[in-house]
């Protein structure tokens, strides 16, 4: 799959925004037509709350907000698109696809969204 310029700069630029901390979203459409869904990184928040559970905040990590990643879902259905891809940023470490991110695109171990690119 080969991603529109726009879609690139789109989440370039969001990167730079939420910079020092990761940015996320999603990707929704077809091969031939993107839409990128910016997402709340809710991680600080978790981390916050919880950080014996939560130990990384949003510089080192994230979490899309599940009613966030199920409305996103949801509405790309409705209008008879599919979900293509997940991105987030790795602002002070190269690209790369770590152990947590493997275990957040899975569920039971299996990927929630095996068609869509990491």
């Amino acid at each position: 799959m080969k991603l529109d310029r726009h879609i690139i700069e789109q989440i370039y630029k969001h990167a730079m925004e939420e910079y020092p901390f990761e940015c996320c979203g999603i990707i929704t459409g077809s091969s031939d037509k993107q839409t990128v869904h910016l997402c709340r990184n809710i991680q600080n928040s978790l981390h916050e709350d919880d950080p014996s559970r939560y130990p990384r905040d949003a510089r080192i990590a994230y979490m899309i907000d599940r009613g966030e990643f199920d409305r996103t879902v949801s509405d790309a259905k409705e209008k008879g698109e599919e979900v293509i891809a997940f991105y987030h940023s790795h602002p002070e470490h190269e690209a790369y696809f770590s152990e947590e991110d493997h275990a957040a695109q899975t569920v039971f171990g299996e990927p929630e969204f095996p068609e869509a690119l990491h």
